[in-house]
């Protein structure tokens, strides 16, 4: 029993440390980024032969979603994409797949976009797959997750699902954590 303690008790140290690690080498990452507005990014779509420009979206409202096939939160793709139609006139949702959260997310491009297709009648936009947190963060949730980049406010990406709002001028408008059904009224009242 004292050597299964001491073993957990060295296992929390541990994953504390490479998450303080990541934690800081991000916000190292961070100021390396030059854009300063969610306009300036673009990323590959989930085949890799088109680019998203995130400016294109102008004057709609944008919601950041890092997604995962294999997730409890998995079905909230369906929520995500009523959501999308619902409100097509003035949201855009952009799934950004992402394998960091225990492997949740390890299929090729084909795989996922097979599985959201077939499983969930996803349409919305799935970007290439992609790191959310840590060193190798993707330029883009550098942007959405640091407040000296954004101007509004830090997020930490926690698990699948964490939702982030970009308002219809670019702006950092709200963080919605993995429990937060995309149907929400939470979410709906920020988009009417």
């Amino acid at each position: 029993m004292r050597k299964y303690f001491y073993s957990v008790l060295v296992m929390v140290f541990a994953g504390v440390l490479l998450y303080s690690y990541s934690e800081a080498n991000a916000k190292k990452y961070a100021n390396k980024i030059t854009s300063k507005s969610f306009y300036d990014f673009s990323i590959k779509t989930l085949d890799g032969k088109n680019q998203i420009n995130l400016k294109d979206f102008k004057g709609k409202y944008v919601m950041c979603v890092n997604v995962a096939s294999k997730c409890g939160y998995t079905p909230q793709y369906a929520d995500l994409q009523k959501l999308a139609d619902t409100y097509k006139d003035k949201l855009v949702i952009i799934g950004f797949p992402c394998n960091q959260f225990m492997g949740q997310e390890p299929g090729s491009a084909d795989e996922i976009a097979s599985f959201c297709q077939k499983n969930y009648g996803v349409k919305f936009l799935l970007t290439e797959k992609i790191d959310v947190k840590g060193s190798n963060a993707n330029a883009i949730y550098q942007w959405l997750t640091n407040k000296s980049l954004n101007g509004v406010s830090d997020a930490t990406i926690k698990w699948n699902f964490n939702k982030i709002l970009i308002d219809p001028n670019g702006k950092w408008l709200s963080y919605f954590s993995s429990g937060t059904a995309p149907l929400s009224n939470e979410i709906t009242a920020l988009i009417k």
